[in-house]
C-alpha cells in the first residue's frame, strides 16, 4: 500500500508540522535547561567552600563536586554557560546547606554572597596586632597590609597626610568577607574613624587649637595609660597641662611603642632610646599615634577633666596617684616604693 502524501498534507499542513517540530524542540530545550539548572540537590549538613582568587571554572566545579555541593561538574559548567556567568564566579568563602540547585549555587557565586566573619579589634590595638588577627581570622595578606599601612602615598589617598595609618584604624567590631584584600579592610577602618569623629568633635578640636592628628596622638597615649575609665579624662588633662608648660610628657606608652619586645616592664636604659617617639628625651607630642585609640580616649582629650595635675604614679593595680607638684609626686612615689618592698618581702 502506497502512502499518499498529498492526503497527509490535507490533514497535517506543512505549517502545522513545522510548528509541532518547534514545540517539541522547545520542550526538549526547556527540559535540558531545567535538568542543568533546576534539578534539586540536598546537602544534609552545612558545607563550607573557599574559592581562591584565580581559580578556573573547571577548578571551581571540581572543588564543589569534591565537597558534595554539586553532583556533576559537566552539568554545573553547562549551566554556567547557559547563564553567561562562566567567567564571573567570585572568590570567597561560601556556605551551602539543605535543598539547592545549580542555578542557586551559580547565582550565589555570581553575586558574591560570601560568608562574612565578625572581627573585633580592642581599643589601643596596634597595627601589627591588627595584621596578625586579620591573617588568622580572614587569611588577609598581613605583609601586604603592613606595606600599605606604612605607604605614605596610600595614606594620602584617604586625605590623611601622614606616613603611617597607625592611629587612624578605628577599633571596633566589623564584619568582613573571608579572604578580603588588605585595601578593603584598611578602607573600612579608616572610613569608620571618619564616621565616629563627627563634625562636633572636629569643631571641638579647633577650639583647643589641636589638629586631628594631634588629638589621635595624645588619645593613643591616654589609651595606653588608662586602665580605669574614671581616670581617663584626668590623665588626658595631666598630659595637656604638661604640654602647655613645655614639659617632657615622659609617657611610658611611647617607650612601649619603640621597644622590640614589649609590652613589658620598662628599664632605665629603655628611657634613653634614641627615637622621635621617646617622650623622655623629646619635648611635645611624638610624631604620631602609638596605637589606635577608641572614642573614650578621643573624647577624654577633647573634654579633659578640670584638674591641675602634672605628675602621676602607678599604684600597681591599674590606678594612679596624681600630684600637682614635684614634692607631692616624690612623696607619692616613696609611698608606692614602700608598698612594693613589703609585697616583695611577703613573697
Amino acid at each position: 500500500m502506497k502512502l499518499d502524501f498529498r492526503r497527509i498534507h490535507l490533514f497535517f499542513p506543512r505549517k502545522n508540522l513545522i510548528l509541532g517540530f518547534l514545540i517539541v524542540v522547545g520542550i526538549m530545550i526547556l527540559f535540558f535547561y531545567f535538568f542543568l539548572l533546576f534539578l534539586p540537590w540536598t546537602a544534609p549538613e552545612k558545607i563550607e567552600v573557599t574559592i581562591e582568587r584565580g581559580m578556573t571554572p573547571h577548578q571551581i566545579a571540581a572543588l564543589l563536586r569534591e565537597k558534595g555541593v554539586i553532583r556533576e561538574e559537566g552539568n554545573f559548567l553547562w549551566g554556567a554557560k547557559l547563564l553567561g556567568v562562566t567567567r564571573k564566579l567570585q572568590a570567597g568563602k561560601y556556605e551551602f546547606q539543605g535543598r539547592t540547585t545549580n542555578y542557586g549555587i551559580l547565582r550565589k557565586l555570581y553575586k558574591g554572597r560570601v560568608v562574612t566573619e565578625q572581627v573585633t579589634f580592642p581599643e589601643g590595638i596596634r597595627v601589627t596586632k591588627i595584621a596578625s588577627i586579620l591573617r588568622k581570622e580572614l587569611e588577609v595578606d598581613s605583609t601586604r597590609l603592613m606595606v600599605l599601612v606604612n605607604d605614605a602615598s596610600f595614606c594620602h589617598s584617604f586625605g590623611i597626610y601622614v606616613s603611617t595609618l597607625e592611629g587612624y584604624l578605628y577599633p571596633d567590631t566589623y564584619r568582613f568577607h573571608f579572604n578580603s584584600n588588605a585595601e578593603e579592610v584598611l578602607e573600612r577602618m579608616v572610613f569608620r574613624l571618619r564616621e565616629v569623629f563627627t563634625d562636633s568633635l572636629r569643631k571641638r578640636a579647633k577650639e583647643l587649637d589641636m589638629s586631628i592628628h594631634q588629638v589621635l596622638t595624645l588619645a593613643s597615649i591616654v589609651e595606653g595609660e588608662a586602665a580605669l575609665e574614671s581616670e581617663r579624662k584626668i590623665i588626658a588633662a595631666l598630659y595637656l597641662n604638661r604640654l602647655e608648660r613645655n614639659m617632657f610628657l615622659q609617657a611610658d606608652p611611647t617607650i612601649q611603642y619603640i621597644i622590640g619586645d614589649g609590652p613589658r616592664r620598662l628599664l632605665k636604659k629603655d628611657l634613653q632610646i634614641d627615637s622621635p617617639y621617646n617622650t623622655y628625651i623629646n619635648q611635645g607630642l611624638p610624631p604620631g599615634p602609638v596605637n589606635n585609640p577608641g572614642m573614650a580616649s578621643i573624647r577624654a582629650v577633647l573634654y579633659p577633666a578640670l584638674v591641675k595635675y602634672l605628675y602621676m604614679v602607678a599604684n600597681g593595680d591599674g590606678s594612679h596617684t596624681f600630684s600637682r607638684t614635684m614634692q607631692e609626686h616624690l612623696e607619692a612615689k616613696k609611698r608606692f616604693d614602700l608598698v612594693r618592698r613589703k609585697v616583695r618581702q611577703r613573697r
